[in-house]
């Protein structure tokens, strides 16, 4: 009799293990993703820039403080427009106010983990019937009034896991909230620093095509003279007037696109368009931007604060699938009062008027048209549909690396041959003006060097920008800088 005895309380055991074990949030399990060991288009290059500053190689911390990336530029100017827009930008301050709206809720969850006590003090005025008091019909009933003020306290025993599954989703919710917000600050100072180097790439532009414009009115003035005293025809005075207004044309469209883009960094700024004005100061040259080193792929994963947003929201979905299930079954709550209750508002704090209340509450669903049911089978799907976003952002994030670094590398190659291209077609320039003003050639000829080398040296200038553009993208792709400033 003794060993079924045991043998129930065993069967007992394993059965309340059992469902706890099914109500609780399952085991979090890290998706597995195929990371490749190197990234194909990374160059084997050094981790210092050519102009000798430091950039600092991410470990794999997603708690790490983000670095300020930007000072491996060496520009002041660009320091001083990310500081700007970090306090100023509007975008920021939305995701600043939604991750305090994250944390605050996680708080509210914190909450239930505690008792909650509270105190409530009030009267009332009550006409009894005869009836309820066991009088006969048509007895008079005098009103009655009472006072009470008491002491409440209630206790929710978090039998099956309910409470710690809601906390912990509230919390990813807000650790996936920290992550959006610090993806919103890195995708600002690098859209503040792409929009920059575009603007200097366009004042380059346009000061080449000043110089294009300067060299076309020259030209202009020439012609009408050599016409005047006859050495040429009317054919070369209209095609060097026709060359200037093109290009002045075209410096104006420029002009357009600078305005544009100086209302958009406006815009980061936190600004009215119209009270800001860039500064002039075009890209001459390269020797500021540093070059940067992608690291290891497997780093990427800890390293870029939207895939820490994917990650903290499967946690959070896979604690939910906890509370759902928590649902199915009893809740325990747990509830206390004590206090004074009399006929005056001095009998409340009586010795004889003293009242207590002790209760608990023991609550389960029954029939729910599969209600609870559906709500785990929701949770689990909305599990699976965290995991296949946090994969898709990890593959998404590890083609943007290969995207920057592929792209550097062409722009590096096409650097080399357009700046070889501008010195021939300056040289050849010089000797179609030399041919011309000896009478050895055409107008045309010349301007056909004069237009292909403004050509070449517009397309150098904005390969400069680009070059500009895209280490900046680059440094977003691998989730901003970390460690010490680069110095």
């Amino acid at each position: 009799m003794n060993h079924l005895h045991q043998m129930g309380k065993r069967s007992l055991a394993a059965i309340a293990a059992a469902t706890l074990a099914a109500c609780v949030a399952p085991q979090f399990k890290q998706p597995e993703v195929a990371v490749p060991a190197a990234f194909k288009e990374a160059p084997g290059q050094p981790l210092t820039a050519a102009d000798g500053s430091v950039w600092q190689t991410a470990r794999p911390a997603e708690a790490q403080p983000r670095g300020q990336w930007w000072l491996a530029f060496r520009d002041p100017a660009l320091t001083a427009l990310i500081d700007e827009a970090t306090v100023g930008s509007a975008t920021l301050g939305e995701a600043a106010a939604r991750l305090r709206q994250a944390r605050a809720i996680a708080g509210i969850a914190e909450a239930d983990r505690s008792i909650q006590v509270g105190v409530d003090a009030g009267a009332v005025r009550q006409k009894a019937s005869p009836t309820s008091r066991g009088l006969p019909d048509g007895t008079n009933v005098a009103p009655a009034t009472a006072y009470h003020a008491r002491l409440t306290a209630s206790y929710e025993v978090d039998l099956f896991g309910r409470v710690a599954s809601s906390v912990s989703a509230a919390g990813g919710d807000a650790a996936a909230s920290e992550a959006t917000y610090r993806s919103v600050l890195l995708a600002l100072q690098a859209d503040v620093a792409q929009t920059y180097f575009r603007l200097r790439s366009l004042d380059a532009e346009l000061a080449t095509l000043a110089r294009t414009v300067s060299l076309r009115d020259q030209s202009v003035k020439l012609t009408e003279r050599r016409y005047a005293l006859g050495d040429i025809g009317e054919f070369d005075v209209t095609r060097a007037r026709t060359e200037l207004s093109t290009a002045r044309a075209e410096a104006i469209g420029l002009q357009q696109q600078r305005a544009t883009s100086e209302h958009a960094l406006a815009v980061l700024l936190g600004r009215p368009a119209a009270s800001f004005s860039a500064t002039v100061n075009p890209l001459e040259n390269l020797a500021s931007v540093p070059v940067i080193p992608p690291g290891l792929p497997s780093s990427l994963l800890q390293r870029r604060p939207d895939i820490a947003t994917a990650q903290h929201t499967m946690e959070a979905a896979n604690a939910r699938i906890g509370v759902a299930r928590a649902a199915m079954f009893p809740a325990l709550a747990l509830s206390g009062a004590a206090g004074g209750e009399g006929g005056s508002a001095a009998d409340i704090f009586t010795w004889s008027s003293r009242s207590f209340l002790l209760g608990a509450l023991l609550s389960a669903p029954l029939i729910d048209g599969g209600r609870n049911h559906n709500n785990v089978v929701r949770s689990e799907a909305a599990l699976e549909q965290a995991v296949a976003a946090y994969r898709q952002h990890v593959l998404v994030a590890f083609a943007e690396v290969e995207d920057s670094l592929s792209g550097l590398r062409i722009l590096a190659e096409q650097a080399g041959e357009i700046d070889a291209a501008v010195a021939s077609a300056r040289r050849s320039a010089e000797l179609a003006q030399l041919l011309y003003d000896a009478g050895r050639t055409s107008y045309i000829d010349l301007l056909e060097a004069q237009r292909n080398l403004s050509s070449i040296e517009r397309s150098a200038v904005q390969l400069r920008g680009q070059r500009a553009i895209s280490t900046v993208a680059l440094v977003r792709a691998l989730g901003g800088g970390w460690g010490q400033d680069p110095v």
